[in-house]
């Protein structure tokens, strides 16, 4: 047990990036899962981390180059939901299937450029995982307005205006996500709340966010009591709070009414 991991000036940050990844990602992810596509952030986070890892590779990483990796993943993100924007019009009984093939062509890619470095491991590491508890304020403030930014959009007029505008929003959203917390905690922060509330027809979004929130809070705070990588504890407790809230939902929906 480690109590002095409970450090509220590194949780307090890690928490708020929770928070700005479930505001977009909880909506988008009930859209994602009425159209049948769970599979396509994994895809669009594993193609925006091919245009962080091929920024690295070409010596733009971090400082001064900032920008340039930010542009190169969500340029990369913005490729393939354009591509996938157009699978879903030409082939959409196979849409799912093609997801998955883009995802494992992706995963490869990146692994082929990290090949020669040194570090590749931990680059890997930390896509698919993330380093929640480092990030920055600059970071936690890009987020922030690109978080307003989606929701405007999305709640404003995007979720009535087709499959173009979905796939442009969800690829923004998940570029600046997968980079703070890790293709892991994209792919549970999306699907595990629309799974587990999927069976209410009030306050949907309301039981989606509180549950989500409170994995975070709770899945950091045992990662911090315990030394524990953070990204993989947060999943865990989320899967809990999904079952255990699902089977919540389910059993008021079949409650008899009076």
């Amino acid at each position: 047990m480690n109590l002095a991991g409970l450090d509220i000036s590194i949780l307090g940050p890690a928490f708020i990036a929770g928070l700005l990844v479930l505001a977009t990602h909880v909506p988008l992810g009930m859209q994602v899962l009425d159209r049948g596509i769970v599979f396509i952030d994994l895809a669009i986070a594993q193609i925006a981390g091919i245009g962080v890892i091929a920024a690295d590779a070409m010596g733009w990483e971090g400082g001064e180059h900032a920008w340039v990796v930010q542009l190169s993943a969500v340029s990369a993100a913005l490729l393939g939901a354009l591509l996938l924007n157009w699978t879903e019009r030409r082939w959409p009984q196979i849409q799912e299937a093609l997801i998955g093939v883009l995802f494992v062509l992706a995963s490869c890619i990146g692994i082929l450029l990290l090949a020669g470095n040194p570090h590749g491991g931990e680059h890997l590491k930390d896509l698919l995982v993330g380093q929640i508890l480092w990030v920055s304020t600059t970071q936690l403030i890009a987020v922030a307005l690109l978080t307003a930014a989606v929701l405007a959009a999305w709640f404003g007029f995007a979720r009535r205006s087709g499959r173009l505008a979905f796939y442009v929003l969800f690829a923004l959203a998940v570029t600046a996500s997968v980079q703070l917390v890790g293709v892991y905690l994209v792919f549970s922060s999306l699907i595990i709340p629309a799974l587990a509330t999927r069976h209410l027809k009030k306050r949907r979004l309301l039981v989606a966010y509180a549950m989500s929130a409170a994995a975070y809070a709770v899945g950091l705070f045992f990662s911090a009591l315990g030394d524990w990588p953070s990204g993989a504890v947060i999943v865990l407790v989320m899967a809990v709070l999904g079952v255990a809230t699902g089977w919540a939902c389910s059993f008021s929906k079949s409650a008899p009414t009076s």
